[in-house]
């Protein structure tokens, strides 16, 4: 679901500007023709000259869970703007801030509204018709809540596509009924039988259910029904969740969990083929899942705002004890470039490697091994910074495939 046109990219040549390598800093140039990159240092070869003196180059962000874009569709509860315009506009905020491969994580639950089946069927054919206009590589992250057996097919065929999916298991249902004397970040397996469940014919539920309900375009006494008749499905759950990651392995679709908080539930979902954590809510689950090799996904804002917004671990703190290895924009584009920056800021790690939590990793974690650095042969997806010593970094000019994505001033190109 990447941008295409007929016109080839011109041959470029990048000159002056500080690159980040994987391993380093240099001063050096990076020549790009018919969408990669061909060499540094080398002769320009009839390449247009970029003149990148004063800024930084650094491989072009990839956004392995990003769910801003359902702000474009949905701005106010209930309030929803067409699909196309929604997408498109998506697709340049992502430009803008550097980011040249995203996967929108789209939910696909039982709830009606932004998050239903059908609108997610919606998403996946309106990206697929823009492709010829869209700036970057948009690719989808099925979000999938795994009480919702009714996004089974839209599941199959996506997986079936040219460019497959990611597919993330989410249980937010069981979530949403724990009993309020088990913090979320200590919740039992959700599958253990002795799974802690509120009361939910209380007030308290109810209230709870509130902003779901907006979400949804329910009234909350409508919302509190149909989450229990969707409850009563759990003893059905394992078995399709053993089913689509059967689906997923068999597509080469990288897995992924979210929000795992015990040790069982990682265990649980690597055995079924998900080798990436998303969001472990606790140090030990991290831990585990470094040990065993998975990937380990955090978000930018945790980052950025010192604190996880719901008490998970503090993304930087498992930066600096290496359990972390991929930063996603999660709700907030800006964030990735940004807790790049506050990482950077803070001297956690020299910017090459901060930087391949934003590339090289999540290259690696989806299987996208034509990008995510500087080097000969790799996607031309670069990013050229502005970045004065002490302040904030802004992208002034992203190439997706080496095509002009956003330019924030006239490189003469």
């Amino acid at each position: 679901m990447h941008s295409q046109t007929d016109r080839p990219a011109p041959a470029l040549l990048i000159e002056g500007a500080q690159v980040i390598l994987p391993d380093r800093m240099q001063h050096c140039s990076v020549r790009l023709e018919d969408g990669v990159i061909t060499g540094l240092d080398v002769p320009r070869d009839g390449a247009q000259l970029i003149d990148a003196r004063g800024l930084i180059l650094a491989p072009a962000m990839i956004d392995i869970h990003g769910d801003a874009f359902e702000r474009q569709l949905m701005p106010r509860p209930d309030v929803f703007f067409p699909l196309d315009l929604a997408l498109l506009e998506s697709d340049r905020q992502l430009a803008g801030n550097g980011i040249a491969t995203a996967y929108h994580a789209l939910t696909l639950s039982w709830e009606p509204g932004l998050r239903s089946v059908e609108r997610g069927e919606q998403v996946l054919d309106q990206l697929t018709a823009l492709a010829p206009r869209l700036r970057i590589d948009n690719r989808l992250q099925l979000r999938w809540e795994t009480f919702c057996f009714e996004a089974r097919p839209l599941i199959a065929r996506a997986l079936t596509s040219a460019q497959v999916p990611a597919l993330a298991f989410n249980d937010h249902t069981s979530m949403a009924v724990l009993h309020p004397d088990t913090p979320l970040q200590s919740r039992p397996f959700d599958h253990d039988p002795g799974f802690p469940v509120t009361d939910m014919t209380s007030a308290a539920f109810a209230q709870k259910m509130s902003a779901r309900a907006l979400r949804s375009g329910l009234s909350r006494e409508d919302y509190v029904q149909l989450i229990t008749r969707i409850w009563q499905r759990r003893p059905e759950v394992p078995a399709a969740i053993d089913t689509m990651a059967q689906l997923g392995r068999a597509a080469g679709a990288p897995m992924l969990s979210h929000d795992d908080t015990q040790l069982k539930t990682r265990q649980f979902y690597r055995d079924r083929g998900a080798r990436i954590s998303e969001f472990p809510m606790r140090v030990e689950v991290a831990q585990a899942a470094r040990d065993a090799g998975d990937f380990i996904v955090f978000g930018a804002p945790n980052v950025v705002r010192g604190t996880s917004h719901i008490g998970s671990p503090s993304a930087a703190a498992m930066v600096q004890q290496g359990l972390c290895d991929i930063l996603a924009s999660d709700y907030f584009y800006p964030a990735m470039l940004a807790a790049v920056a506050r990482l950077r800021a803070d001297a956690v790690a020299p910017l090459p490697a901060l930087w391949q939590l934003v590339s090289q990793s999540p290259a690696r974690a989806l299987g996208l091994q034509d990008r995510g650095r500087i080097e000969a042969g790799a996607r031309a997806d670069i990013v050229l910074l502005d970045w004065p010593e002490g302040a904030s970094p802004a992208p002034l000019l992203t190439l997706s495939a080496g095509r002009i994505a956003h330019a924030g001033r006239s490189f003469g190109v």
